[in-house]
């Protein structure tokens, strides 16, 4: 089961990054391209419509919200674009990460609280 858990959650980080590339695209219908937009600005923006920290209610739009918005989207978007932006997401998501890049980003803001401070 938590293996199943883990395959859903993949496939829903490459769904999210495949509605950004469909937005960004203009091959993708306007009225496909505007949903995808506010659905994986939603996904990935660290605000949410009900905070985490409220019991049980806080996770219900990770849980529901999100995969509904991706599911309504991907209906919107005809088939083979679709499948084309999942591939280059599955492309993003698979290429390795850079410690270097991470390390930067840990020193500016370590640098802008120094200066801060």
């Amino acid at each position: 089961m938590l293996e199943a858990a883990k395959r859903w959650a993949r496939l829903l980080k490459r769904d999210v990054v495949a509605l950004y590339r469909a937005a960004r695209s203009p091959l993708t219908p306007w009225y496909a391209r505007l949903a995808a937009a506010c659905v994986a600005a939603y996904a990935l923006s660290p605000l949410d419509l009900i905070p985490d920290f409220v019991p049980i209610l806080g996770y219900l739009d990770d849980l529901l919200i999100v995969p509904l918005g991706i599911w309504l989207v991907v209906r919107m978007i005809p088939t083979e674009l679709m499948a084309g932006f999942r591939a280059e997401a599955a492309e993003i998501v698979t290429k390795p990460r850079s410690l270097a890049g991470l390390a930067f980003v840990v020193v500016v803001w370590l640098a802008t609280l120094a200066l801060a401070g």
